[in-house]
């Protein structure tokens, strides 16, 4: 019975190793970046996890890679989420002029959003009827 409950640990310890080793759960507000430089810290946390368990090693770069969380962000073309909840009105709709402005302040991008056009997000009129504002 002592052998199963130490290959249990052991199983369970490997694989909380592998989910640390992600840079998917480490940084997920690096999500959805196509490229960009190779983050050396995520790269030898995932390599730690192929020198000791193969395959789930290569599905945490797999997965680094798909999503994008592996790349270091580019700070010249970033806008923290916190400061683009200010170009939202109470009614949900983007404020164009607003959204202009925080842009070119924190970017120094000049961007033509006079002709911008907001996509309707599906549930936003959910969120609506139950009194919560949608979040950028």
């Amino acid at each position: 019975m002592r052998i199963k409950s130490v290959a249990c640990a052991l199983v369970a310890a490997a694989l909380a190793s592998q989910l640390a080793a992600c840079g998917t759960v480490f940084y997920p507000e690096r999500r959805g970046q196509i490229s960009g430089q190779i983050d050396p810290g995520v790269a030898i946390l995932n390599g730690i996890g192929l020198l000791f368990y193969l395959v789930p090693g290569v599905i945490a770069f797999a997965v680094d890679f798909a999503t994008g969380a592996i790349y270091l962000p580019d700070a010249r073309y970033s806008i923290a989420p916190e400061k683009l909840h200010k170009t939202v009105g109470p009614d949900g709709q983007v404020d164009a002029a607003r959204l202009k402005t925080l842009i070119h302040q924190e970017t120094g991008v000049e961007l033509p959003l006079e002709q911008a056009q907001q996509l309707n997000r599906p549930g936003a009129e959910q969120l609506a009827a139950l009194g919560l504002p949608p979040r950028a």
